[in-house]
């Protein structure tokens, strides 16, 4: 049935080339949709993880080379399609406390420019991708829609600021806006900036783990279940104006992580290491989270499918499968 529903349908994914984004646009045209897939400029034309994509897949996307903090772009890139799905960001954290503007500028006036120009274009649905980043260490568990919002670091701020700006298009102007705010999503493609494709390679590459923190507490959900929520979010009638987690509802630490893909990776000797340049300032770091998903099950029919011990494996493959994606010799923020 979710297939018939893409058919034909005119799709804009942000953030097209990144992690989530290649993955979505992948579905998507095996679905039938018309995908425009919106890729950062760059001299180099560069499509990120797009070219992991099967190139009959790939061949089959339109690819819109821009910015997002360019209005004018964004109106023209944006302009005829029935759905835009907006999961162009900055995500990483540490590069926040070094680069905040730069944060601002993308997060918030980026989803700004998505949100006038699907204002303007009477876009029938913007699917705005929050981030759990945005409750901060949990004041209740587990964490649902209406936990209060803490800006933990510049990014988290951003994203709450990009979230109440998406809340005041549908309220001001009718705009057609449903978040989502997925927890913690991995799987192949994701950056070595995450904590479990950091440990995974340097399982490959060292002899030793070197992580930041290892007790802060993640709701861990795989790529491919992610993904099905924004399907679903995109094509879902009656949910304008809401905001819906995404997440698997379990948590655990990052220490309890990488020993589990030690032993799946028949490791279990390998010493983890704390390194203190990889860790949040205190007051910034959020300690535990872990969803409440019950809205997401409810209004979108929505539950993860994939067990933290699949995707953990999976996630290995992919890494030991593409030794050059990941570099170990340094901490790259």
């Amino acid at each position: 049935m979710e297939k018939a529903v893409w058919r034909n349908k005119r799709v804009a994914v942000t953030g097209a080339a990144g992690f989530i984004g290649s993955h979505l646009c992948d579905a998507l045209v095996r679905s039938g949709a018309v995908v425009t897939a919106i890729v950062r400029y760059s001299s180099s034309s560069t499509i990120g993880n797009l070219n992991f994509l099967a190139p009959e897949i790939r061949s089959e996307i339109g690819i819109a080379y821009g910015n997002l903090e360019d209005s004018d772009f964004i109106y023209g890139a944006l302009d005829g399609h029935d759905v835009v799905l907006h999961l162009g960001a900055l995500i990483a954290i540490p590069y926040s406390y070094e680069a905040p503007r730069t944060y601002v500028r993308t997060n918030v006036e980026g989803t700004l420019n998505v949100l006038q120009a699907g204002r303007r274009s009477a876009v029938g649905r913007i699917v705005h991708t929050s981030t759990s980043e945005v409750y901060g260490t949990a004041l209740r568990t587990p964490i649902d829609e209406g936990h209060p919002l803490q800006g933990q670091s510049p990014y988290s701020a951003s994203k709450i600021a990009a979230d109440k700006l998406a809340e005041s298009y549908h309220r001001s102007f009718g705009v057609p806006v449903v978040t989502l705010r997925p927890f913690n999503t991995y799987g192949p493609r994701q950056s070595a900036r995450a904590f479990i494709p950091t440990i995974i390679s340097q399982a490959v590459e060292r002899s030793e783990i070197r992580l930041g923190a290892l007790t802060p507490e993640r709701d861990m959900t795989y790529v491919s279940d992610t993904v099905a929520g924004f399907l679903a979010a995109g094509i879902q009638p009656g949910i304008d104006g809401m905001t819906l987690n995404l997440g698997t509802g379990e948590t655990h630490s990052v220490g309890w992580f990488a020993q589990r893909i030690l032993t799946l990776m028949g490791m279990d000797d390998k010493p983890i290491k704390v390194e203190t340049e990889r860790m949040r300032p205190e007051q910034s770091e959020v300690h535990k989270l872990i969803s409440d998903n019950g809205l997401a099950a409810r209004a979108l029919d929505w539950k993860p499918r994939v067990s933290i011990d699949e995707g953990l494996s999976r996630m290995i493959d992919f890494v030991q499968s593409n030794p050059g994606f990941y570099s170990t010799d340094r901490y790259v923020r």
